[in-house]
């Protein structure tokens, strides 16, 4: 029992140790503030798709060269990796953020709007940073100058990873967070834990969420193809009709996660998010193509759904007079904070943020590649306040009305680089 309370009043010294740790940074903080903003303005009005991010890995490799650090490029196509080695050997930490933008074409009035436009999947798009990956580099970008200033107050190794194609490879491409692990980015030298945050419309400027082990979902791609039989569209009982057979089957998928999925273990999610088939109003076609994502928190659930969408996909193109075939592929794992390391890096976080600031959420059905570097490493992935204070109207990510307020990201300099220190110097 003595054995046991010296334990624990040892762990207790080194929690009240770690939350008294002050690096003095405020002057770098308060200086490099300005210039995250105007990076983050950039990379907005310069938004590049996914394995198309030229420019924005340009600039990413001149700021961390002009810091004296190490720098790899073309890494997972058009990926950027900065070395910065401490005062002393150590552990390897590193810092992940995203540089890929949307194919969407943004409708606010921001004086940094993105005008750009481009092709994808064969159709002409504005291309946008509909999801924060333009905050995720700046802040990055930030952390990177002020610890190569500070590196003699490292002990140990820091690795940014500025990661492409977070949204998806383009067809017929690799990668992402997958590639650059095959590529060997949590090696030479081998990292020990990764930290990554994600900019959030909606939790309000100042507040950091949290969660242990898993916060966002896994997330598959499926596509269906459904075979009918084509004729003349006032003969319908002549041909058998793949655009009935796909409305019930998009009708009956829904009934697997209102009627099937237990819910109150974990939300699921499927969605169908297009649909393609005809080519003209009075010919019923011979085929369909439905394309859409599962998201799931829990692996049985995940089996469940995933049998349970092939069965009845096949069943009822059958009972229609069709036939389908159902498949699908993964794009992320479940996005899991490593419980320990969440516990070690928590008094840091309240200590940066304020005790308050710092809360602890339930786990969301978007999905994050960053998961593939937690099956390697420990990892901690938080979400990090957007959202003017006192604004009742967050647009969503992903969507044209997107905004999110340049005061935040200061806290996600300070978070990760203090975060990166205390880590390293335990």
């Amino acid at each position: 029992m003595k054995t046991k309370n010296k334990f624990i009043l040892t762990l207790l010294l080194c929690g009240a140790a770690l939350q008294a740790q002050n690096y003095k940074l405020e002057n770098d903080y308060k200086n490099i503030e300005k210039k995250v903003i105007e990076w983050r303005h950039h990379f907005h009005q310069n938004p590049e798709l996914s394995n198309r991010e030229f420019k924005t890995a340009e600039k990413i490799a001149a700021h961390l060269k002009s810091l004296g650090i190490e720098v790899q490029t073309k890494v997972a196509v058009t990926g950027v990796v900065g070395i910065l080695k401490g005062k002393k050997p150590g552990r390897v930490i590193a810092l992940r953020a995203d540089i890929d933008a949307l194919p969407v074409t943004e409708r606010n009035n921001l004086p940094f709007k993105s005008n750009v436009t481009d092709t994808f999947l064969g159709v002409e798009t504005g291309v946008m940073h509909a999801c924060g990956h333009d905050t995720h580099t700046a802040i990055l970008m930030g952390v990177a100058e002020i610890l190569a200033k500070n590196k003699d107050k490292i002990n140990g190794t820091v690795k940014f990873i500025f990661q492409p194609a977070e949204e998806g490879a383009p067809p017929g491409e690799e990668g992402g967070a997958a590639l650059m692990i095959k590529e060997g980015v949590m090696e030479n030298p081998k990292v020990d834990a990764i930290f990554g945050l994600h900019i959030n419309s909606g939790t309000p400027v100042g507040v950091i969420k949290y969660k242990t082990e898993g916060i966002m979902a896994a997330v598959e791609r499926f596509v269906i193809n459904v075979k009918g039989k084509q004729t003349h569209g006032s003969q319908p009982w002549s041909g058998v009709d793949p655009i009935v057979i796909s409305a019930k089957i998009i009708d009956g998928l829904q009934t697997i996660i209102s009627r099937e999925s237990n819910l109150t273990e974990e939300a699921a999610v499927i969605t169908v998010g297009k649909i393609t088939s005809g080519v003209r109003f009075n010919i019923i076609p011979e085929s369909a193509e439905l394309i859409g994502t599962v998201r799931t928190l829990n692996p049985d659930m995940r089996e469940l759904i995933l049998r349970r969408m092939k069965e009845m996909t096949e069943t009822i193109a059958k009972a229609y007079g069709g036939s389908a075939t159902f498949s699908v592929e993964s794009q992320t794992s479940i996005t899991y904070n490593d419980i320990a390391l969440v516990n070690q890096m928590l008094p840091t976080m309240q200590r940066v943020a304020g005790n308050k600031n710092v809360q602890l959420t339930k786990a969301t059905t978007g999905g994050e590649d960053f998961s593939y570097f937690q099956e390697v490493v420990p990892g901690f992935y938080f979400f990090l306040g957007g959202m003017t204070p006192g604004n009742k109207e967050a647009y969503p990510h992903h969507t044209p009305d997107f905004k999110i307020d340049d005061a935040g990201m200061i806290l996600g300099v300070k978070t990760l680089t203090e975060m990166s220190l205390d880590y390293l110097n335990k």
